[in-house]
């Protein structure tokens, strides 16, 4: 099976170079991309069963063990994340033929698709700073093409904040993890966690850490650093608003989870009050964005950073409930961030507009696609019993418990200003009286609603079926308090 482990990474990146290849015929590159996406989902799921009952696999490239070869890491919140962000690559793989134009398609769409699962499933599964370095750049350039993916005016001006921004983040990461192997000698991330308590330059650590940490908020959209990400990922295509939204901000989160309970956790008092703050400005302003607007894809979009500051919460805590808590909304938040953005793209169509005040009455002619958004609403204010409220409860309990009142007052008054900015959508947008000039593409219009509703549907999951679901979160969140599982796997003692 160690070998296997490898193939979350390598078989994307084969993908992308036959997409690439295939490109000029758009129905055999659709068509394989679609077979591909079903059979790397069915193997990540089958892999994900194998190390949830046997644990943790390690694989050593090149034969070299850890610390001095490159460690790719198979544990269960690395591998439950990867299939996560599968079984969402495996929706939109579906929904762009319909909502992408023929010369997108061929513009290698499907290419850059398979380039940002292949980094992304890297930076989950990376046991090496360097490495989720090298992910981060990869799936980065897969973004950098997506994002200008048809040539528009706003999305070539959105596109430039968007580069310079992870740009500079990047130059601040590399420079980072020179500091970090100069003062320790290494970047695996397992050696680290060793070596990191037995330094003497534990101020110059910490300083190390917190730019680390400026970087993972930057990818993250953590306040205030989040005024890049509302336009960057509104202009694009909905598939590709999608994609971001549903992965991109969760990779800066996972690394920041990864990090800061694995490595930067001997000053606690300094960096994790400093999270607790962050994650309340975070929450606060992310949802006063969306409750200022009238564009229902930046609603959806404003609607990314709250759920960045409650999963930020968690680490600040820093319990084992906190951190299940986090864990829980980071999973739950990924499935639902890509189903409203496929329903909002559906009803952008529909309604053949963008702004909340031109439309209304899309429930009558589309009663589904409705109903669906208002259930997906629901969950991802956090309304009981969803998925959303499993997250919240987790980290509302590990704030009374740490007598962080504040904190919980906010979390609970972002949660129903969360509700009311989507609401906002269903009432307008969807009540009321019938629109003119609605939609009467009704087949292309159920298509779209399609995988929104097996999200949809995989998120009440997560919330009806959390006595399933929650012990595999529990003992995740138990191995990232406790370390020692994550040390001794990687390095074998």
């Amino acid at each position: 099976m160690i070998n296997l482990i490898y193939l979350p990474i390598v078989l994307p990146l084969l993908a992308s170079v036959i997409a690439a290849l295939l490109t000029k015929n758009t129905n055999i590159t659709r068509l394989f991309s679609q077979i591909t996406s079903v059979v790397f989902l069915i193997f990540v799921g089958g892999l994900a069963f194998y190390i949830f009952q046997n644990g943790t696999i390690v694989g050593q490239a090149g034969g070299w063990a850890a610390p001095y070869g490159i460690s790719i890491v198979g544990d269960p919140l690395a591998i439950l994340l990867v299939l996560t962000t599968n079984i969402i690559g495996t929706a939109a793989i579906f929904y762009a033929p319909k909502v992408l134009e023929e010369k997108q398609e061929r513009f290698y769409f499907y290419a850059l698709y398979f380039l940002l699962i292949a980094g992304v499933s890297g930076a989950f599964m990376t046991g090496d700073l360097f490495n989720l370095f090298v992910f981060f750049e990869v799936l980065l350039m897969a973004s950098y093409g997506l994002i200008v993916l048809g040539n528009g005016k706003a999305q070539l001006r959105e596109s430039f904040k968007y580069v310079l921004f992870n740009l500079f983040s990047s130059m601040l990461f590399i420079v980072s993890v020179a500091y970090i192997y100069a003062i320790t000698g290494t970047v695996n991330l397992a050696h680290l966690a060793e070596r990191i308590e037995t330094v003497e330059q534990q101020g110059i650590l910490t300083a190390v850490g917190m730019i680390l940490f400026f970087v993972f908020a930057v990818k993250a959209a953590v306040f205030p650093l989040y005024y890049w990400l509302p336009n960057s990922y509104v202009v694009p295509n909905p598939v590709v608003s999608a994609l971001f939204g549903a992965l991109l901000t969760k990779v800066g989160i996972y690394s920041i989870i990864r990090v800061y309970t694995l490595i930067f956790v001997h000053e606690t008092a300094i960096t994790h009050s400093i999270f607790i703050w962050l994650a309340m400005f975070t929450m606060l302003f992310g949802v006063i964005g969306a409750l200022s607007t009238h564009n229902v894809k930046l609603i959806v979009t404003y609607n990314i950073i709250p759920a960045v500051g409650f999963m930020l919460m968690g680490i600040g805590l820093y319990t084992p409930e906190a951190i299940a808590g986090s864990v829980y909304y980071l999973m739950h938040d990924m499935v639902i961030k890509g189903a409203l953005f496929f329903l909002i793209g559906a009803l952008v169509i529909a309604a053949g507009t963008k702004d909340l005040r031109q439309m209304s009455g899309v429930i009558q002619k589309y009663p589904l696609l409705g109903w669906i958004f208002f259930i997906a609403s629901l969950i991802l204010a956090g309304v009981p019993p969803f998925s959303g409220f499993i997250g919240k409860i987790l980290l509302l309990e590990g704030g009374l418990r740490q007598e962080e009142f504040l904190l919980v007052i906010v979390a609970l008054l972002s949660s129903l200003l969360i509700l009311l900015s989507m609401m906002r959508i269903f009432v307008y947008g969807f009540w009321g009286e019938l629109m003119d000039g609605l939609s009467n593409e009704t087949k292309r219009i159920r298509q779209l609603t399609i995988p929104g509703v097996v999200l949809v549907g995989l998120a009440i999951f997560l919330g009806i079926g959390a006595e399933l679901v929650y012990p595999q979160i529990e003992s995740i969140s138990n191995m990232l308090y406790e370390r020692t599982d994550y040390i001794s796997s990687v390095l074998k003692e």
